[in-house]
């Protein structure tokens, strides 16, 4: 189900390398990677866990409120990162050519049936 829904995000954003779930944790949950890259996803996505969840922690500290969302945008990718639930998130990587704005859209779009499959 989860592959599902992740291939559409990636298939529907143009400049979409590859989408996962994963909890806070580091353990990932299901990946889909377009076929035209070589990206180590998991390895993004375990890498940016941990700055997501201090991310996280500082935004408690502050009662700012919840983490929704944390865009990177670096030399070659941009990654979005929003929370499912408490203990996962989706993140999606993009091409600098690529479509932000839609990616963006794409996740918030699928975010409540992630959200359904998780409970």
């Amino acid at each position: 189900m989860f592959d599902v829904v992740l291939k559409k995000i990636v298939n529907q954003c143009p400049g979409a390398v590859g989408a996962l779930i994963m909890g806070f944790d580091g353990i990932g949950i299901e990946e889909f990677v377009a076929d035209d890259n070589d990206l180590d996803l998991t390895l993004v996505g375990i890498e940016y866990s941990n700055i997501v969840k201090e991310i996280r922690h500082t935004s408690e500290i502050l009662k700012i409120g919840n983490l929704h969302e944390v865009s990177i945008k670096s030399e070659k990718f941009y990654v979005i990162i929003q929370s499912v639930t408490d203990e996962y998130f989706v993140a999606l990587v993009i091409k600098r050519s690529g479509n932000f704005g839609k990616g963006r859209y794409l996740l918030l779009r699928e975010s409540f049936e992630l959200k359904q499959a998780l409970s």
